[in-house]
């Protein structure tokens, strides 16, 4: 937030966990850092190392990463999509996605904690596997 040093979205949501745990850590804060982990600053390096290796790019606004996916039809580009929504819906963890006929666009990050975490970096294993198999 302007003005407020470290009140980002990171900060707000520790901030968040911090009072969770203050008063037993029983409530939405604590079921959200269960889900998603921050990513360590060497897991962070290698995931991001590997995760570009495979075309996924950085987002430059905000803590994301982004890959375009092309596909021969809109068919296969449907059946992608269905998928990974199958597997998002399992993990609680949804992809922010653009489709125009064969083409899908898929931007992932971790709302709740405000950045890149061990759950994008699953879920995106995952859609390259799924893109491979079409």
């Amino acid at each position: 937030m302007p003005g407020i040093p470290g009140a980002g979205l990171r900060g707000l949501w520790r901030a968040g966990v911090a009072l969770a745990a203050g008063r037993g850590g029983r409530n939405k804060f604590s079921a959200m850092s269960s889900q998603s982990h921050f990513l360590t600053t060497e897991e962070r390096s290698q995931v991001l190392y590997d995760l570009k290796t495979a075309g996924w790019s950085e987002a430059t606004e905000r803590d994301a990463i982004y890959k375009e996916f092309v596909f021969k039809t809109f068919n296969q580009a449907f059946g992608f999509m269905t998928r990974v929504a199958l597997q998002a819906e399992k993990m609680n963890h949804h992809p922010e996605w653009f489709n125009v006929y064969n083409k899908v666009q898929i931007t992932l990050i971790s709302h709740d904690c405000g950045g890149l975490t061990k759950r994008d970096v699953k879920l995106a294993q995952f859609i390259d596997k799924t893109a491979a198999s079409v």
